[in-house]
C-alpha cells in the first residue's frame, strides 16, 4: 500500500468520535499500539484492518481513505500487500447510503472478509475476467457482466481461479449511515 496515494484518516475519525487510542481500541477490536501507529504512519493496515476500523467506528470504508486524484486523473488503485488491489470509485454518499469500488484480483488470488455491520448489502458485477464469491459457506462462479447481490453481515468473499486478473464492481449499500 502507498503512504503517497493513501491517507489514512484515523487520528482524524477518533477525534471526531472524542476517543482515546485506548477507547478506539475497544471498540475496533484494533490494539493500541497498531492504532498508533497507523495514526502515525508507522504502519500500513491491511484492507481487514480497515474493515474492522470501519465497523468499530461505523463509519463506511471510504471514510478511512483519503486517495487523491493525480493530476486530474482518477484515483490510483491502493494495493494491499499480498491482498486486493482497491480504487474508490465513488466515496461514501449518505444520500443514497453507498460507497463503490473498483477491486482486482490476480490470478489465484483470494480474500475472505469477515461479517459486516448487520443490514449491510453488498453488489458485485464482474468488469474483467471471471471470479467466485463466497457467501456463508458455498462459493458460486459470478461471470463476466454477471452480478450478485448478497447480505454482507455474514462470512463472504472472492476469489480468482482463473489464469487472467479479474475486476469486478463492489457496491457497499448500508442500512442507515454506518
Amino acid at each position: 500500500m502507498s503512504d503517497t496515494t493513501l491517507q489514512i484518516r484515523l487520528k482524524a475519525v477518533r477525534a471526531q468520535a472524542g476517543l482515546s487510542l485506548a477507547q478506539a481500541a475497544e471498540r475496533t477490536g484494533v490494539s493500541k499500539a497498531m492504532l498508533g501507529q497507523i495514526e502515525r504512519g508507522e504502519s500500513s493496515p491491511t484492507i481487514a484492518t480497515l474493515w474492522k476500523l470501519s465497523k468499530g467506528f461505523r463509519q463506511p470504508l471510504s471514510a478511512f481513505l483519503h486517495l487523491a486524484p493525480q493530476d486530474g486523473h482518477p484515483p490510483v488503485p491502493v494495493s494491499f500487500p499480498g491482498e486486493i488491489t482497491v480504487q474508490t470509485v465513488f466515496p461514501f454518499d449518505p444520500l443514497y447510503g453507498s460507497e463503490t469500488f473498483l477491486i482486482t484480483l490476480e490470478p489465484g488470488q483470494a480474500h475472505v472478509s469477515q461479517p459486516h455491520a448487520p443490514g449491510v448489502v453488498e453488489d458485485v458485477v464482474v468488469t474483467r475476467g471471471q471470479i467466485e464469491v463466497l457467501q456463508g459457506d458455498a462459493w458460486a462462479v459470478c461471470p463476466p457482466a454477471k452480478g450478485l447481490r448478497f447480505a454482507a453481515d455474514q462470512l463472504h468473499g472472492y476469489r480468482n481461479d482463473t489464469a487472467e486478473p479479474a475486476q469486478f464492481l463492489n457496491v457497499m449499500h448500508y442500512p442507515s449511515a454506518p
